[in-house]
């Protein structure tokens, strides 16, 4: 059975990822009204990942007696200055996260709550990534400096981002 304040803190996140499909889900209409398609694709493909984080942590409390409790989410921004602030907003949220998901671990640890520190090793590596692939196009549109020919290659790469996979554990 799961302790109380795990379940309380990993429900918290529950919510807080499925905020993140709904900010990255606004994110992606803002990039198609922008006339970024590819931007607008990788946004989208970041929801998806998001609520596959929502149901693994879901999952995660079921298998182990919890309850899931769902609670009202929060709007998002629906506009943002420019292409660059609204990737800057993206890492400045996926901070955000990695910061919840270290307390969360901090928390396991504490209660010596095994399993969860099992589950939670796997998001510290994967906020690494999501860190790390937001931090590489702010790299890329800092470098273009607005120039459109070097917007549109990136965003034509952008595009090309495959499906994610739903993380191990995650009976989809």
């Amino acid at each position: 059975m799961v302790k109380q304040e795990i379940q309380d803190s990993i429900n918290a996140q529950i919510n807080a990822e499925i905020y993140s499909a709904y900010l990255y889900m606004s994110m992606s209409t803002w990039f198609e009204n922008e006339g970024l398609p590819g931007f607008a694709h990788w946004m989208r493909l970041q929801a998806i990942e998001e609520m596959y984080h929502a149901a693994r942590f879901s999952e995660h409390l079921v298998d182990r007696g919890g309850r899931v409790l769902l609670t009202a989410i929060e709007g998002p921004p629906q506009e943002w200055n420019s292409t660059l602030e609204a990737v800057e907003a993206t890492l400045a949220h996926e901070e955000y996260v990695t910061d919840r998901i270290n307390k969360m671990m901090d928390l396991a640890i504490k209660l010596s709550d095994h399993a969860a520190v099992q589950m939670l090793g796997w998001f510290v590596a994967e906020q690494v990534e999501e860190e790390a692939s937001a931090g590489a196009i702010i790299d890329q549109l800092k470098l273009a400096c607005e120039a459109k020919g070097a917007l549109l290659m990136l965003d034509k790469e952008l595009g090309s981002r495959p499906m994610p996979t739903p993380p191990p554990d995650v009976n989809l």
